[in-house]
């Protein structure tokens, strides 16, 4: 949790962006319950909400909070323990208390939060409240409301300030990435033919638990790494292959790290892998190099679809003129997402409250192009904005017989070479970028090797 005065500047912020806006009413934060896996009492691991951690910072489940925008009053709902939590908990700080350390000065009993939404239903108030991410937090504000139905002011108002990051938020990440380092370097330095996937998966896992919150998504660490978000860690590793791995640690604070590195199971590339890593390597570092506040994130994208174009004609997987080729969306054949996402207190952050609000300025459209339609992140880039550069290479057996089917990609595509890559896998190269005022710096104060030649100095066993 950051100092009380980071909440209480984010909630008048909040509040004056409201009143801007011609909002009135209130605002009503519910934060998340805990989620039983089998039975009550034995829960799935505690999160918190995001939007209730960046407005309220209190990481304790069934809290409820009303900022009123015409009075600026603002009331925490949640319940003292009782004897029978003492038994099982210990004793606590009571809610009031917690309150204060967020600067919130009035509290109330959990279930007074029905109360007071219902007095300004009744009052004909407007209440205003985010797109739910968990069921439970659907059925209370069901309860209370009688349907569901986020506030589009309040959302974008939330948007603009989550995206651009604070010095407090920037530092969370920083170190979020460098605990991130550690993991992945871990894993790096486990991979040995003839040990099993998951082997590796429980040692690095294991770094991000014994110094963070844990992992901020299901790790991905795969030899087919042609399957983009490949979960199975159950295969033996074999000499030759491609081991992608995309993994991320999410600090004690809740922020997010997200890299992505590709390494050799034999700890050398063949040169067939090399001449794609590179392309791939080159894609990324292009990426970096064009960010800058005032460019768009689909700019860099379209660049970085060329520069990746470029790369396959010379190995002749295709042919033609590249601007034509990334107007008709070619790249998507190999690389059928987007260059990046936003990052913060979720890997993809915000994207539970609308991912074209978080990802798109208003004057932009969303492509429906392979590839570039799954771009998460195309806004005009300004200092704070915290991004991923995750460019990619993967063949897709089953993508490409479709494309060769359906004459997608004719005339461009050189099919028949392409059959000789239907066993290669894919190519991730992921850093976490931070713009800046001048331009942009990537997160966390070491990078992990990325260049071929680094890489597979750092295997050298």
């Amino acid at each position: 949790m950051f100092a009380k005065e980071v909440y209480v500047r984010r909630r008048k912020v909040l509040l004056e962006k409201m009143r801007a806006a011609g909002a009135d009413g209130i605002i009503l934060f519910v934060g998340n319950a805990e989620a039983p896996a089998q039975y009550k009492d034995n829960c799935y691991k505690w999160r918190q909400d995001s939007t209730w951690l960046y407005y309220m910072g209190l990481d304790d489940p069934m809290y409820a909070a009303v900022l009123d925008i015409d009075s600026g009053e603002e009331t925490i709902y949640a319940d003292d323990v009782e004897i029978g939590d003492i038994i099982w908990m210990g004793p606590q700080p009571t809610i009031a208390s917690k309150a204060a350390l967020v600067g919130v000065e009035k509290s109330a009993p959990y279930a007074n939060v029905d109360k007071a939404v219902a007095a300004a239903v009744k009052a004909g108030r407007k209440v205003h409240h985010v797109a739910p991410s968990r069921y439970f937090n659907t059925i209370r504000l069901t309860e209370m409301l009688g349907k569901v139905e986020p506030s589009e002011v309040l959302t974008k108002a939330v948007i603009s300030m989550r995206l651009i990051k604070e010095i407090e938020e920037i530092n969370a990440i920083d170190a979020a990435c460098d605990l991130g380092y550690k993991m992945h370097s871990v894993a790096r330095d486990s991979i040995r033919p003839g040990i099993i996937e998951q082997e590796i998966v429980g040692k690095m896992e294991g770094v991000a638990l014994a110094e963070g919150w844990g992992v901020s998504f299901p790790t991905i660490l795969t030899q087919h790494g042609e399957t983009l978000h490949n979960h199975l860690h159950d295969k033996v590793i074999e000499p030759g292959k491609l081991m992608v791995i995309d993994a991320g640690v999410e600090s004690n604070e809740h922020y997010a790290s997200d890299f992505t590195r590709t390494y050799p199971t034999s700890g050398k590339f063949t040169t067939k892998q090399r001449e794609v890593y590179q392309i791939v390597c080159d894609c990324n570092e292009l990426a970096f190099s064009l960010v800058k506040p005032g460019i768009t994130y689909r700019e860099v994208h379209l660049a970085t679809a060329r520069k990746m174009l470029e790369g396959l004609a010379a190995l002749n997987l295709v042919h033609g003129d590249l601007d034509e080729m990334v107007a008709l969306g070619i790249a998507g054949l190999f690389q059928p997402h987007g260059l990046g996402h936003n990052m913060g207190l979720d890997v993809h952050d915000m994207e539970d409250l609308n991912e074209n609000w978080v990802g798109y300025d208003p004057d932009q459209t969303r492509a429906k192009q392979l590839g570039l339609g799954s771009l998460r992140m195309a806004r005009r880039l300004l200092p704070g904005h915290v991004i991923t550069d995750e460019p990619g290479i993967y063949f897709i057996p089953a993508l490409i017989e479709q494309w060769k089917r359906e004459g997608t990609g004719k005339g461009f595509v050189n099919f028949d070479k392409l059959e000789s890559y239907y066993d290669f896998g894919g190519i991730r190269l992921e850093d976490d970028v931070l713009v800046t005022p001048e331009g942009a710096r990537r997160l966390g104060s070491k990078r992990l090797p990325i260049f071929p030649d680094e890489v597979e100095k750092a295997m050298k066993r």
